[in-house]
């Protein structure tokens, strides 16, 4: 398939699980895509897989600088960006009771503000027909115990998503929601642990932990013109976990 054919591709988060797997999806059907996160060796590894339509900016979205210097490489490079997907996250357990303000301070800054100003930065570089690609997560509309504060960043995504649909209206740019339920990256096995991590998975309808691939198959329809007429929405990957 080739419906990203000569497009341009931003994927924050895209060293390593669900971001690779968007970014590899991406390159397969056309695109040429720059992947920005925060560890040189993953960016590196990533490209290795990625080949030569690919090229990676090292930076964090909590760095607005970092961000001004992602987009001035993309314009002098591309000149544009068609997909940008704003997939850079973190997470971590704490109860009500034991929340922190580092804790609290670490997950929204890099979820929703780092989120908001990737977004926004890459506006002047966005035509009609491009599309905003936001992760969410199944959190986001479930009650999770020990992470609140990550699930409450995922909610606020997906209100983000709703306002901006009406800030984009005349532009032809949309934004959508992708949100992933139990998918096995290096993160969420950190976070989780992986023996947990499968027995959350085998309580899912479909009943097992998704792959990122699966992830950035949905990315990829988002990302294209198959797409069109839906902005402001939300698409679940997550197994079933949070529809039934």
């Amino acid at each position: 398939m080739s419906r990203l054919q000569g497009k341009t591709a931003v994927v924050t988060g895209g060293g390593t699980g669900i971001g690779l797997g968007a970014a590899k999806r991406f390159v397969d059907e056309g695109a040429f895509v720059y992947i920005f996160g925060r560890r040189q060796e993953q960016l590196d590894a990533a490209l290795a897989q990625l080949g030569s339509s690919a090229r990676a900016v090292r930076g964090s979205v909590t760095d607005l600088s970092d961000l001004d210097r992602l987009y001035a490489t993309v314009k002098d490079e591309r000149g544009n960006v068609d997909v940008l997907f704003a997939n850079a996250g973190t997470g971590a357990f704490a109860p009500l009771g034991q929340i922190t303000v580092e804790h609290y301070d670490q997950i929204f800054d890099v979820n929703v503000r780092g989120l908001v100003f990737t977004v926004q930065k890459a506006l002047p570089l966005m035509r009609r027909g491009s599309s905003i690609i936001l992760t969410g997560s199944s959190t986001g509309v479930m009650g999770t115990p020990q992470f609140s504060i990550y699930s409450a960043t995922k909610a606020a995504i997906r209100n983000l998503a709703r306002s901006w649909a009406l800030d984009l209206r005349g532009t032809g740019i949309r934004v959508n929601v992708l949100s992933p339920g139990p998918t096995k990256t290096e993160l969420a096995l950190e976070v989780v642990g992986e023996e947990a991590f499968d027995a959350l998975g085998s309580s899912t309808p479909i009943g097992r932990v998704g792959d990122p691939s699966e992830t950035g198959a949905v990315a990829a329809f988002l990302a294209s013109s198959d797409s069109s007429y839906m902005t402001g929405g939300e698409v679940f990957v997550d197994g079933g976990l949070a529809q039934v």
